[in-house]
């Protein structure tokens, strides 16, 4: 992992894993605290700052990811390309391209903000919940991923058409038609009308 100002207090020098904190935010998004991760997600949830990326081809498909089946919080269930938390002072930009990168060993050829959505979902399987102020990025990918087995299970890029058939019979993220709408003004202006998002 790169090593940011942001980072340094968050990687274990030990071998061993440090607590994860989340920034906690009021409904206009300004920091008010920290959490531990895990702590911010039992119900009722604490509200913290998220982020969500949409990174799409050169043929204005979206590249889904299949979250591992080992992770604690929706296992094996389809979303957006990358989602996730800033550590406590980081930038979510900063935050959404550093992991990409850990995710999928991919770095974004293009990423700008698409705006933030608030939201408040229970799942339904774990019995956490993500109460988030969550942060929206839009882009292009042109080098080929390689996932991390630890975060994401499978990869694939998708049409509307295909997105929607996908959606219809694979369980997804309880966020993710949120976030997907949330963003959809910023994903129409960079794939353009044709891509039909």
């Amino acid at each position: 992992m790169p090593i940011t100002p942001a980072t340094a207090t968050h990687t274990p020098s030990n071998g061993t894993a440090d607590a994860i904190l989340l920034e906690l935010v009021d409904e206009d998004g300004v920091t008010i605290g920290t959490a531990e991760k895990l702590a911010a997600h039992q119900p009722p949830g604490q509200l913290h700052r998220a982020f969500s990326v949409f990174l799409f081809d050169e043929y204005g498909r979206l590249l889904l990811q299949q979250r591992a089946l080992g992770k604690y919080h929706s296992p094996g269930v389809w979303s957006n390309t990358c989602c996730g938390h800033p550590y406590p002072g980081e930038a979510p930009f900063a935050a959404a391209a550093r992991r990409t990168f850990e995710e999928l060993g991919a770095s974004p050829s293009l990423l700008a903000e698409a705006g933030t959505v608030r939201y408040n979902h229970p799942d339904p399987e774990s019995g956490l919940v993500e109460q988030e102020y969550n942060h929206l990025f839009v882009g292009m990918v042109q080098a080929v991923v390689r996932p991390d087995p630890e975060e994401v299970a499978s990869t694939v890029f998708v049409t509307p058409p295909e997105l929607a058939e996908r959606h219809a019979k694979d369980p997804f993220s309880s966020w993710f038609m949120t976030v997907v709408d949330a963003a959809r003004p910023a994903i129409r202006e960079l794939t353009g009308p044709s891509a039909g998002w």
